[in-house]
């Protein structure tokens, strides 16, 4: 078995398996289930800092996304894709797949989206029924600010979708600080569970949103209001999968006992980039740096197939490449959830030192040992 060390999925802790494999009720018809999920849901809301209503849905993280403008879109609404990165511009699909009207705000790829150009950009243009934003762009690292961001199209009446998949849980995140009226996180980032389950946040806005609609929406599974009034019914639109909720429980139960989560993330995501920029690497990012994931540019020395075949077969430990515009050109290093421990990123950065100098890149200092410097 490989050390994954990739920006999702990530390890899984031993709790998280066991929890599991526990013996399986019937979820349609037990109604104790019906009680676990909605006390899970509710940990997951009060994580956030938010009492809107949380949502689980049986599917991996895109899911929550397409499920978000699935449920708000309806034909000709005019939707404002916040883009700079692949996921970013990546919304504008699912806006067009139903029918609406994406219109891109596309800035540089190596900088955060800057809140004042925003601002100036929306006393202009502001005619849009919602607009969609990524939290962490996990391509390319980049994090714009959501506290920031959101309130500006707030201002404005425009409702808000934020994918938070890859930074929430390593990145501070509040959900009514911001003003975000749906919310996408994903099992396998920094919650660290397995990958299969979205979750998503609701603000009484946009049920509104969805409540108002002149026309049915163009999907059942992607439709968060086939949830309405599931706990009174006690009924699920589909059977959950249960095995999957009783592991995210236990992924949430050890994020809610973690009160170091947040600092730790934030001296190893620092760690990790001032070590690769002391050795000579360069970052692929200028600015908005998560602490959830490092990337950096590929050395002309080599490649990024290269590097990652080392990783795995000399060392045991996978990193990520990249995708899109950025496939063959950078290295990502996933420092998210229970990857983000010391001792695992000790072993990765001195593998990949070795594995670098074996592909003939020189290296301006040890990796390894000037990371474990920066932090200590």
């Amino acid at each position: 078995m490989y050390k994954i060390m990739t920006p999702g999925p990530t390890q899984v802790k031993e709790n998280i398996r066991l929890a599991r494999a526990k013996e399986c009720t019937n979820p349609d018809l037990d109604e104790t289930f019906v009680e676990f999920y909605k006390e899970t849901c509710e940990q997951i809301s009060r994580l956030l800092h938010t009492e809107n209503e949380t949502l689980i849905l049986g599917g991996e993280g895109i899911l929550g996304l397409e499920a978000a403008c699935a449920s708000l879109t309806e034909p000709g609404d005019k939707a404002l894709v916040l883009d700079n990165g692949v996921f970013g511009k990546g919304f504008a699909d699912f806006v067009s797949m139903y029918g609406g009207q994406p219109q891109l705000y596309t800035v540089d790829d190596k900088h955060p989206i800057d809140p004042k150009a925003l601002e100036e950009f929306l006393k202009e243009n502001h005619d849009y029924k919602y607009a969609t934003l990524v939290h962490c762009d996990t391509p390319s690292g980049m994090l714009n600010d959501v506290h920031a961001l959101c309130p500006l199209l707030g201002k404005y009446g425009i409702l808000t979708v934020v994918d938070s998949v890859s930074a929430m849980f390593g990145e501070e995140l509040d959900v009514d600080r911001a003003g975000i009226d749906i919310l996408c996180g994903g099992s396998q980032k920094a919650v660290s569970a397995p990958p299969g389950l979205t979750f998503v946040t609701i603000s009484g806005k946009a049920k509104k949103a969805m409540a108002e609609r002149k026309i049915p929406i163009a999907s059942f599974y992607a439709s968060l209001k086939a949830f309405e009034g599931y706990y009174e019914a006690k009924w699920f639109p589909y059977t959950m999968p249960i095995s999957d909720i009783y592991g995210l429980r236990a992924a949430f139960d050890n994020i809610e006992k973690d009160t170091d989560m947040l600092a730790r993330h934030a001296r190893i995501g620092n760690a990790c980039r001032q070590a690769l920029a002391d050795a000579g690497l360069k970052l692929h990012l200028e600015q908005g740096f998560s602490n959830t994931v490092t990337v950096f540019d590929v050395p002309k020395e080599t490649t990024a197939q290269d590097i990652l075949a080392v990783m795995r077969k000399e060392h045991n430990i996978m990193l990520a490449g990249s995708f899109d515009t950025l496939a063959g050109q950078v290295i990502r290093i996933g420092h998210m959830g229970s990857n983000a421990n010391r001792k695992d990123m000790e072993e990765a950065m001195g593998a990949l030192e070795q594995a670098l100098k074996s592909l003939g890149v020189g290296l301006k200092c040890s990796l390894g040992e000037r990371f474990c410097e920066l932090m200590d």
